[in-house]
């Protein structure tokens, strides 16, 4: 089985508004009865979170099941995954190329990866990092870069949803113009 996560990162939150903007996600949750405002043990990975409240259908495309879990608002510089697997590729910003990391046999590209897990490594300590592609030798802000089925993001903040049915597409619109307009991605997962 395992435990499955879902989490709206926030692609242009700065360190300095993370934790406003995390609030004011929280608090729009809250009055929409999506989670509850009080805190407990329910989630995986934190020692408190929002579990779901009487109207969390609303956030989702088909209620079939309900939330096992609950929510957390990660801040701070954080490399957002898709837990087990990979991406098995990555998209130039630039010339939208595709450097692949495994073939059409799911056989690993020797080397392939490696210069995006030293630049993810840069990232994660530094905040900055920069990846140049191997098709068109250009150099990109490793946050620029698009990865198979979302796998990656680099943010400052992210709320996780631990073991929800997959969010509504409408959701994530109303999520992101909470958020001031930002641009925000969803991160699918399994542990």
């Amino acid at each position: 089985m395992g435990d499955y996560v879902q989490t709206v990162v926030d692609l242009d939150a700065t360190p300095a508004e993370a934790p406003a903007l995390a609030e004011r996600a929280l608090d729009r949750l809250v009055r929409e009865g999506i989670v509850r405002a009080g805190r407990t043990d329910c989630v995986l990975g934190a020692p408190l979170g929002n579990p779901p409240e009487e109207h969390w259908a609303k956030a989702v495309a088909e209620p079939d099941r309900e939330p096992a879990d609950g929510l957390d608002a990660e801040i701070g510089r954080t490399v957002f995954h898709g837990g087990q697997g990979g991406a098995h590729y990555a998209v130039c910003p630039q010339y939208d190329e595709r450097t692949c990391f495994c073939t059409g046999t799911w056989k690993e590209i020797e080397g392939a990866d490696e210069p995006f897990f030293a630049a993810i490594r840069t990232w994660d300590a530094t905040g900055e990092a920069t990846v140049t592609c191997p098709h068109c030798a250009s150099a990109s802000d490793l946050r620029a870069w698009k990865w198979a089925d979302d796998y990656y993001a680099f943010a400052h903040l992210g709320l996780e949803c631990w073991n929800w049915p997959d969010f509504a597409p409408r959701f994530l619109d109303d999520f992101a113009q909470v958020l001031g307009g930002h641009r925000a991605v969803r991160i699918r997962g399994k542990l």
